[in-house]
């Protein structure tokens, strides 16, 4: 697959074929129908970015995380003046460092980060409004409302995401694998957004790590966005600073009705059962199994997307 997919090279210091990583998204025909790999070189891109539905099957690789920074501090109440003198709030919806709104969409050794500080409201780091996406040793690095997985089937493994309230939140199809939860201050992990049982929609932590500042007892695991949300938590480590209780239901009795708020085989300090909220609950073995394997995020097994993701993986030091 390699050899196949069209190379794209970004360096601020202009030894690449674009200095911004923009420049380098919008050189993607409309439609495209062929795998794109931005190859982007170590450095701080300070840069809010979108990647537009019409284009679809786009790689971002950086060689490490840590040195490969998209960044940006716009804010949900970000007040922006154009040319035309009108003044825009972008709202939680428009605010992320970047917003991938293009199919098949993968990322790898990539941070992702809104640099808004502690305080500033919703600051989306990353908004994925889009089917099939995965990402690979990536960072999601803000506070509130880091990761919007708003719409689509998303697959996260060995990612790192940060945050203190509603950090991971939306109405995609998600599973998280080997992924480290950070919990910087009090607040909530999920706010999952499911709006009726008839959805399939939901996150899946699996074989997950959530650590926190050293505190006990100051976050939960999740609340219900919409009325339904979903959300598993299974063969995850729980540090002290998830709450006994768990959970929490938005302060709308109703929503403890209709929330899906499971757990499965967690262990550490703050996977608590027996002091969980009522309607909250452990799963039994037959129940767990709609949701531990890759089949939540890809049903259809004769044409598996995550096993064509994994495929089209390039370490970016083969990138020539």
């Amino acid at each position: 697959m390699a050899t196949t997919a069209i190379i794209l090279t970004v360096s601020q210091d202009g030894s690449g074929d674009y200095r911004t990583v923009q420049e380098a998204i919008d050189a993607v025909p409309l439609g495209n129908t062929r795998r794109t790999v931005i190859r982007i070189s170590p450095g701080v891109y300070q840069q809010p970015l979108y990647v537009p539905k019409t284009k679809n099957l786009i790689t971002f690789a950086g060689i490490m995380p840590e040195v490969t920074v998209l960044t940006w501090n716009n804010t949900a109440t970000t007040i922006e003046h154009h040319q035309s003198a009108r003044v825009i709030g972008t709202g939680t919806f428009g605010c992320g460092t970047v917003i991938v709104e293009g199919e098949d969409f993968l990322a790898e050794n990539i941070t992702f980060e809104n640099s808004a500080p502690q305080g500033s409201g919703q600051a989306v780091a990353l908004r994925v409004t889009a089917d099939r996406c995965a990402f690979y040793n990536c960072r999601f690095l803000g506070w509130q409302d880091t990761l919007y997985l708003h719409y689509g089937k998303q697959y996260l493994r060995d990612c790192y995401i940060e945050g203190s309230v509603d950090f991971i939140f939306g109405n995609s199809t998600a599973l998280l694998e080997h992924c480290h939860i950070h919990c910087k201050s009090g607040g909530f992990i999920t706010a999952q957004s499911r709006k009726s049982s008839q959805e399939t929609t939901g996150y899946v932590f699996l074989r997950c790590v959530i650590s926190g500042n050293g505190d006990a007892q100051y976050t939960y695991l999740g609340r219900p966005w919409g009325p339904f949300g979903r959300v598993v938590f299974a063969y995850t480590f729980m540090d002290k600073c998830v709450r006994q209780v768990g959970w929490h239901n938005w302060g709308k009795p109703e929503n403890e009705r209709t929330a899906c708020f499971y757990e499965f085989k967690c262990f550490g300090p703050g996977s608590c059962s027996s002091k969980r909220e009522t309607w909250a609950r452990e799963l039994v073995d037959e129940e767990a199994q709609d949701f531990i394997t890759h089949c939540f995020v890809d049903p259809d097994q004769q044409r598996p997307w995550l096993a064509q993701m994994m495929a089209i993986r390039v370490p970016y030091s083969a990138m020539s």
